[in-house]
């Protein structure tokens, strides 16, 4: 008998875990959060472009870590164009990196990053504020970072405006 509850009990624990489990990870896929429709303000258009990229599907076997779209670096902040877009995840992040060329995780291992913020929509136009004192001729890459998971999902190299 005490095995039996044993066993119960130990069952609904496993499955208790692997249903948490499962809710984390559909969850983003389920009840995705709408898509962003950020403009740029007046202040942001009187900022010269400095920048520009393309988000690309840094590992094409990988169906679920992708990205397309346009960034465009201003002097204060990063914008993503309407057409951005990434798969769904948990906690992914916006980085400015000072190397190109960025195609898989092991690539950022070792370099110092500008964190602009929690990705707050997987598709849409959206803004993120750039630091002050951000020397951004010194970056070369926007990526969008899972922090929980340490993941690459997709990278945009850019391509400097002349003016």
């Amino acid at each position: 008998m005490a095995r039996t509850i044993l066993s119960f009990i130990a069952g609904a624990i496993v499955g208790t875990v692997f249903g948490i489990a499962v809710g984390f990870f559909a969850f983003p896929y389920v009840f995705p959060p709408p898509p962003a429709a950020e403009q740029l303000t007046e202040v942001d258009r009187r900022d010269a472009v400095v920048a520009q990229g393309t988000f690309i599907h840094a590992n094409p076997s990988d169906p679920v870590h992708y990205g397309k779209g346009t960034a465009t670096v201003r002097s204060g902040s990063v914008f993503l164009g309407e057409d951005f877009e990434v798969g769904p995840g948990p906690k992914f992040h916006v980085y400015l990196v000072p190397k190109a060329m960025i195609r898989s995780s092991s690539d950022l291992k070792d370099e110092m990053f500008v964190d602009l913020g929690r990705l707050r929509s997987f598709k849409g136009s959206q803004r993120y504020t750039i630091p002050a004192g951000v020397d951004l001729a010194k970056y070369q890459s926007v990526i969008i970072w899972c922090e929980q998971f340490s993941v690459l999902i997709s990278p945009a190299d850019l391509k400097a405006r002349s003016s």
